[in-house]
């Protein structure tokens, strides 16, 4: 079956299984840090959680970034910081530094 031709609401539940399946495999993957997807691919764990805020709103539901950050990160981002945040190496942050500003969401 091509994409285009499901419902609505069929496309849209698969699209929540893939954010949780994306979620779950950063989960497992605690070693790949935020300034690596940034520098790889452009966006972050904290980028889902505003955009997850963002999608909230054009909702017009308030979420608090925080609450949305411990949904993208399994746990208060406070606790995932101090267990498995990595001090970023002079490497990770000059490549950051070379991004354009519009990559940084």
């Amino acid at each position: 079956m091509n994409i285009k031709e499901l419902p609505d609401t069929t496309q849209q539940t698969l699209e929540a299984a893939v954010f949780r399946r994306l979620l779950e495999h950063l989960d497992a993957r605690k070693d790949v840090q935020n300034i690596d997807l940034m520098n790889l691919a452009g966006f972050c764990r904290n980028c889902l959680s505003k955009w997850y805020v963002a999608a909230a709103k054009d909702q017009g539901i308030d979420i608090d970034y925080e609450d949305a950050r411990e949904r993208v990160y399994g746990i208060p981002y406070s606790e995932w910081k101090a267990q498995y945040q990595q001090e970023a190496s002079a490497e990770q942050l000059a490549a950051f530094a070379r991004q354009s500003p519009d990559k940084h969401s």
